[in-house]
């Protein structure tokens, strides 16, 4: 299993928000980056600077919202769409997006993963894929 860093991450983003503007080509998952990157210009800034990026603190006290973990949410539920697992989260998260458009849609899918991370992590037990997907039915209806 591939499990990034932190600096591998905010590196990723950095350098696909680089091939962007340079108009160069991108890999498969650089290309569904940039798009999430399009759809979020407030994190241009961020994004411009490796190096700031890789010394940034997000942590709750700075009161900065981190914009890596944001874009890597956005990946993370469009692989989990694009494949269906959990089982079901395609067909949760269409309803949802017919209803409030594409990106809010995958703003109230993030919460939803959110509130299932969370839970799992208090109560250290394995994360529970059919709460994650009746959150966001129940936010479809």
């Amino acid at each position: 299993m591939f499990t990034p860093s932190q600096h591998d991450v905010r590196r990723f983003f950095c350098e696909t928000f680089r091939k962007q503007r340079n108009n160069e080509i991108l890999t498969p998952m650089e290309a569904i980056a940039r798009d999430w990157i399009m759809q979020h210009p407030e994190y241009a800034d961020e994004l411009r600077d490796v190096e700031a990026a890789l010394a940034a603190d997000y942590s709750v006290e700075s009161g900065k919202a981190n914009p890596f973990l944001h874009l890597s949410m956005h990946l993370s539920i469009a692989e989990q769409i694009s494949i269906d697992q959990p089982p079901g989260i395609r067909a949760a998260y269409h309803a949802l997006a017919q209803r409030l458009g594409e990106h809010e849609a995958h703003h109230q899918v993030m919460e939803c993963l959110g509130e299932m991370i969370w839970t799992s992590q208090r109560n250290n037990t394995p994360p529970d894929g059919a709460a994650y997907i009746e959150c966001v039915k129940r936010r479809a209806s």
